[in-house]
């Protein structure tokens, strides 16, 4: 537990290969002009062109570099160094102007020196974060007065849900307790992005955190918040039990939400 940032990175490092490759990125389809951002990200982030944005913990850059395509000026910042060299060889190869950082979340403000007018980060990330409030103070540092927060990310109630079941079964044998406090281990093998994947770094030190937890830390910091939206849908099969339409994967019979996004200024 105390090594979690060096367990997760070698987790990260190994998995960047994997999913550069990976049919569920689609790399090939987004060089030939697939956009990898969500329509209703778009939407809610609004239009870009000429505004700074960071995107925090950007894995290699798919979601950075499509925001570039859309006319920002775009810096991506993650820990794992095997994936800002994805990223940067990737803008190389694309032609986009980018700046790819190698930081912790929690440095960046000293890491990039600047700010920006936006600050963006998208569905997975606050899980490898144990520290909320600090992130808030992060993201706050990085945003000129007036910027924004976009967040969308996989609502935390989701992961309540048990995941071996053909049906959802929320409150009976749940796989995490909603209101756990404490770091949780796991060791999955392969990736999201290719189950059948071998690996060997498959430890991982995650942490659970409340959807109250996340707009409280922001109001903390003085943020206003713009929308805070729930979906009833989430963008993979997550579960066993979720069936696709289309690009989503929704759940049979009662829903509870799969994802969230807000939006928060500074």
């Amino acid at each position: 537990m105390s090594d979690w940032r060096t367990l997760n990175r070698k987790h990260w490092d190994e998995r960047v290969p994997l999913h550069v490759q990976s049919a569920f990125y689609d790399v090939a389809g987004w060089r030939a002009g697939r956009d990898s951002l969500q329509p209703f990200e778009v939407e809610e982030v609004g239009d870009v062109a000429g505004s700074s944005l960071v995107h925090l913990q950007c894995h290699f850059g798919l979601d950075t570099l499509s925001w570039a395509r859309r006319g920002a000026r775009v810096t991506g910042v993650d820990f794992s160094g095997e994936a800002v060299a994805a990223a940067r060889s990737l803008a190389a190869a694309s032609g986009l102007a980018a700046r790819f950082v190698e930081a912790d979340v929690y440095d960046a403000p000293t890491a990039l020196g600047t700010t920006y007018d936006i600050v963006y980060t998208s569905h997975g990330v606050l899980s490898w974060l144990p520290d909320l409030d600090g992130w808030a103070a992060v993201v706050a540092a990085l945003l000129r007065p007036g910027g924004f927060l976009y967040l969308s990310e996989f609502h935390p109630l989701s992961w309540c849900l048990d995941q071996g079941a053909p049906t959802p079964q929320l409150g009976r044998d749940p796989e995490h307790d909603y209101f756990v406090a404490e770091p949780l281990a796991f060791a999955d093998p392969g990736s999201y992005a290719d189950r059948g994947a071998r690996t060997a770094c498959d430890a991982t030190i995650e942490h659970q955190h409340r959807l109250g937890q996340v707009v409280t830390a922001l109001c903390a910091r003085g943020f206003a918040l713009d929308f805070l939206r729930e979906r009833d849908w989430t963008l993979y099969p997550q579960f066993p039990w979720l069936r696709r339409e289309g690009d989503r994967y929704v759940q049979p019979g009662a829903r509870v939400p799969l994802l969230y996004s807000l939006r928060a200024r500074r």
